[in-house]
Parts: C-alpha cells; structure tokens; sequence
C-alpha cells in the first residue's frame, strides 16, 4: 500500500471516529437532560406521602390511619372527574349493594328506621329470624355485636352491614323494649330473600292488574315472567295492566331489557353509546308476554337508571304512556371494579339512549300525562291510570 493511500485511509478512519464520539456525546448530552427533566418534575405520590410525614411528625391531633387516607384521598380524586356516577365504594357499602343486587342476603330479617329522636328502630318481617327470636315491631337497636349504635354517627347503611353475615353465624343485638331492662338477644343468621316484584289485582277496579318492580336485580326476570303470567291466568280476564317504576332507583341492565321485552314484539330496548361514538344494541328479547295488554307506565323523580330505560322504551315504542312526573335522569353505564380489600369502583363507561335516541342523562323522561304527586293518601297517579285504562276498555 502507498503512503497516498494509507494518508487517505487514515483520514477516513479518523472521520469516522470522530462521528461516533460526536454522535455518542450528543445521544448520552440527550439522555442526560431527559434525565434531569424528569428529575425536576414533581412527582405527585412522593409529595403526598411527604407531606403525611409531615402530619404524623407534627400534627396536634389524632391521624387517620393508613386505609383512611387512602380512601380519603380515592374519594378526593375522583370527585377531579366532575362525574358523580364515578365512585369508589368501601367494603361495607359493597357488601350491601351486591346483596341488594343479587336479591338475597345471610341476615336476621328486619327494617331499620330511625325515629324523631335518632334511634335505631326495627320492624321484624315475618317468619324471619327476628320475629322467631322475639324481635318486636318497635324495639330500639342499642348495639349489634356490642357495637354502640350512636344517634348522631352511625348510619342505617352501618348497622345493615352488621346485621349481614353468613348463613348460619349469629349476632347478638342488644334492644330496648321499656321498661324491661336492656337485654340481649342472639340470632342465627338465614338467608333473607328480597322480592323484587309484586304484583296484585286492584279492589276497585278487578279487570285491572297492577305489577310494581321495586328495582333490578338477579331475581326480576323470573319474578315479573311468573308475575304477568299469574294475572293473565285469572278466572276473570284482566284488561288493563298497570307498570309501576316509581321510586326505582335501576339496577341490573339485563333484567331491564328482560322487562322490557315482556310488553313488547320487536324492534329496540335501548342503545349504549361510547366516547369513541361505537354504539352497542340492547333488541327486544322473544317471548313477551303481555305484549297486546293496553299498558301504562307510573314514573315519578325517583324513578331512574335501569327503570328509565324501560319507560323510555314503552313510551318512544308508543307501548304506553308514561304517567306522573319527570324522571330522575340517570343514563349512565358503569363498570363495577371489584378491588383487594372488598371495595370497588364505579366507573362510567358509556350513556344509555332510547329507541329514538333520545339522551337520558341530565334530561330526563318527560310524562305523557302529568299527574303531582298529591299530598294527601289518596294515590292520584294510581287513579289517573286506573281511570285511562279504564276509558281505553270503553272505546
């Protein structure tokens, strides 16, 4: 090889080296500033966790424990959504709530009520295990598990969640009944079963059924299919049906389009729309059983979620009227997220719109016939359906 040509190879070689160097200083000057960058941002949960040091170092009173802040700071946090449907729920509160939902619970069988002056007062229900063990309708509850039940602090939802518990294991409530001395009474918890429909032909107008589904839950499909086939089998025909949601707060949004389906022949129940603007279709279910009855719906400001959904689909269908007030507006889908410790988290996830795509949330169903709800005992919605009913019949 001639010198000229080990210059120009050297030259080459030298370049090349220099363009990694100044390549592999620029890519580690990059990295670096990155680095501090990130360095230099807060970091939210050390700052959280920082400023609890702080607290526990210095507070004059007494500090939350552990599980407190973090449940304090999950509520906190959530409400930055600006969504009231999306929340977190305890422990104590989830075990309700899937009791409710599922239909049927391990507990002693009674109604709580707090009287004018904060106590707890119970009303056994009947054959329960309350009532078996000489629970009367009107003794206070002092305790659950020697667990003081305040006036001013402990809630309905507290001291349900004491009373429920496995089949089987007892619970020692503690009960006022003057002027007997306080005493103590152990009860063997069953399983109590909470109907979720009931349904009856009306005294003054016996051609007339009345079907009332207090929410949605596992046991509303059977419960309505058995209900409307009762009614339909009477000795005496009935002619009219009247579908009461008043002071139904939802539920399950299956037994909803099940529901639904019962009263009509085709088309759709309702339409879950995403943030994306996918779409998902609920269809009429086969099988209706009552889907020629002349129908009417009774709403009222309680009545919503799962129980808008259905007279939202009776009315856009033209199935029947709505009768009674505006509804709640409550048209939310929420994904329930079962957590560790027995909490969950709701999180919504879509908005319900009716057959004629008509938006639930924060608008409402509006009555066909509006009827206030009266102030005295006679029920004027009920009668204001009895008697629509009543002028379809003599058409």
């Amino acid at each position: 090889m001639s010198s000229s040509t080990q210059r120009v190879c050297v030259t080459i070689v030298s370049l090349i080296t220099c363009l990694c160097l100044a390549y592999t200083a620029g890519f580690g000057t990059y990295s670096l500033w990155d680095k501090l960058k990130q360095t230099s941002q807060p970091k939210p949960l050390p700052v959280f966790w920082e400023a609890w040091d702080r607290i526990e170092q210095y507070f004059y009173g007494e500090v939350p424990s552990p599980q407190e802040r973090t449940y304090g700071a999950i509520h906190a946090t959530l409400e930055l959504l600006g969504d009231p449907y999306t929340v977190f729920v305890e422990p104590q509160p989830r075990e309700l709530e899937r009791d409710r939902l599922r239909g049927s619970f391990g507990g002693v069988g009674v109604t709580l009520w707090r009287d004018a002056t904060g106590q707890m007062v119970l009303y056994p229900h009947p054959d329960s295990p309350a009532e078996r063990e000489g629970i009367l309708e009107g003794d206070v509850l002092l305790a659950v598990d020697h667990q003081v039940i305040y006036t001013d602090t402990t809630t309905v939802d507290d001291v349900r969640a004491w009373l429920h518990g496995e089949v089987g294991t007892t619970v020692t409530l503690t009960i006022s009944r003057p002027p007997t001395p306080p005493f103590d009474l152990v009860i063997a918890r069953d399983e109590i079963q909470v109907p979720s429909v009931t349904w009856l032909v009306l005294d003054r107008a016996p051609d007339i059924g009345y079907v009332r589904v207090e929410s949605f839950t596992e046991r509303t499909n059977d419960e309505i299919a058995s209900a409307l086939q009762e009614l339909l089998r009477e000795a005496d025909p009935i002619s009219g049906l009247i579908l009461d949601l008043r002071s139904n707060f939802g539920g399950l949004i299956e037994p909803a389009v099940s529901v639904a389906s019962q009263f009509l022949s085709d088309g759709v129940v309702l339409y879950e729309e995403y943030r994306d603007d996918r779409r998902r279709t609920f269809p009429v279910r086969d099988g209706g059983i009552a889907t020629d009855i002349p129908l009417v719906v009774l709403v009222n400001g309680q009545t919503a979620s799962a129980s808008e959904i259905v007279a939202g689909a009776l009315q856009d269908h033209e199935r029947a009227p709505l009768i009674g007030e505006p509804t709640f507006g409550k048209g939310v889908v929420q994904q329930i997220y079962d957590l560790s410790d027995g909490s969950c988290l709701h999180v919504t996830s879509a908005i319900w719109l009716t057959p004629n795509q008509h938006r639930i949330t924060g608008e409402g169903l509006s009555p066909d016939i509006y009827v206030p709800q009266g102030d005295g005992s006679q029920d004027e919605q009920l009668e204001r359906a009895v008697a629509y009913l009543q002028s379809r019949v003599k058409e």
